[in-house]
Order: structure tokens, then sequence, then C-alpha cells
């Protein structure tokens, strides 16, 4: 099987429009209302489980957006932005916590706000305490990952969108198998857009498995080990 390369990136940007999840009703709700141009709530933190979608939701909003989790001191954090995302604050280094500390205080100074993301809420992050408190008195909401039902509808949309047909077989074979996270979910799914169109084959399950596998050895370019379930 040749290798596939592929952009590590979903091909749609994330939006709004595009974020899968409606258990998430409520967050999402609080979160459209905190964007709103005359909410003055400074601060809104998202915690909820790896793959729940937070960083999706941190990249679709228009605020300046840093990784710790990629930038643990934040010396990418733009200094003179009035809005800012802060994803993966669990990874934070000390000298990224100051740096955090001191941006949450001149937000609140300038009318400013901050949109931060992490695993679990403010008060059980290993942060010091006086930014854990910071952190914690602002708006808080858990984003929670997709059930299963959730995750067949992301499947179908996505694949949709790229024009695949998924037979119910096909379809119940990939909910029981691949990563609830959209950005690996739209990963995988381009290389079976991919692998379908070259092997001039429909998206069947022996095709899937093929994909599959080749996915858990890393024999695709661009798809992360995600941990998929046995073939």
């Amino acid at each position: 099987m040749r290798q596939l390369i592929l952009d590590l990136q979903p091909e749609t940007p994330p939006s709004f429009d595009n974020f899968v999840g409606d258990g998430n009703s409520e967050t999402l709700t609080g979160l459209a209302a905190w964007l709103a141009p005359d909410n003055r709530e400074p601060l809104f933190f998202l915690w909820g489980e790896s793959g729940a979608g937070k960083s999706h939701l941190l990249r679709a909003s228009p605020a300046a957006y840093c990784d710790a989790g990629q930038d643990p001191v934040l010396s990418t954090l733009a200094p003179e932005a009035d809005f800012c995302a802060v994803d993966h604050l669990e990874s934070l280094a000390p000298a990224g916590q100051i740096a955090l500390f001191n941006t949450i205080n001149r937000l609140r100074a300038d009318g400013g706000r901050l949109l931060a993301a992490a695993n679990d809420p403010p008060l059980r992050l290993a942060l010091r305490e006086d930014l854990r408190t910071r952190l914690g008195s602002g708006l808080v909401y858990r984003l929670r990952a997709l059930d299963d039902a959730e995750q067949i509808a992301a499947i179908q949309e996505q694949a949709l969108a790229r024009g695949l047909r998924l037979t119910e077989d096909a379809l119940r074979y990939l909910s029981l198998r691949v990563p609830r996270d959209m950005r690996s979910l739209s990963a995988l799914l381009a290389a079976i857009d991919r692998y379908s169109l070259e092997q001039k084959r429909p998206v069947t399950v022996p095709l899937l498995r093929e994909v599959l596998r080749a996915a858990s050895t890393n024999r695709f370019a661009g798809i992360p080990d995600h941990g998929t379930r046995p073939l």
C-alpha cells in the first residue's frame, strides 16, 4: 500500500457551524452569549476530557489563539491583544502561569476578554493558587465528548461533506473504532477518501479495515497514533 501524505489539519477550518455535539447545547449557548459584543464578563473557561472539542471552539472564536501544550511559557501570546484564547492550561510551565496571570490582570483593566480551556475545572488544576482563583472567578462550563449517536452524526456529516457514501455496516464499523475528536476524525476520513479514489473501490468494511490498519501502524503520514480500537 503506497503511503498517503496528508495534512495534519482538517481541510475545513474550525467554526461554530461545523462543531458537532448537541449534548453541549447549554455550554454552546453560554459561549455564544459571552461572545456577544455587549457582554462585559472578562473570562470564559471551558473544561472537559481530551477530544471533547475545546480546541475547536477556541480556534473558531475571533480571539488571538495560543496553545500552552505547544508553548508552555506562552511566549507567543499576543501582548497587545484585547481578546485572547489560551488552550491546554494544564500544560503551563511556571513562567507561563505568571504570563497568564499578568495577561488576565491586563485584560480586566483594559476591558478585554480571555477564553481559556483545560482538561479539568480551575480549582482542580495543578497551577499556582492565585491563577486558579482568577480562572475560577469567571464563567466555567464543561464540554463533554461526543456520545455514540453524536459520534455517528459526526462521521456522517464529515463523510457527506467529502461525497463519501457509507453503508450502514461501514458506518457502524467506523463508529466503534475511530477517535472522538474532530481533528483526528477529519484526518482519518481524508485518508479513507484518498485511498478509496486511488484504489477505485467503494468504501466498504474491508477497505476501512485496510485504512485503519495502516493508520494504526503509522503508514499514513499525517495521521497521529490516536489509539483506534481493535480492528
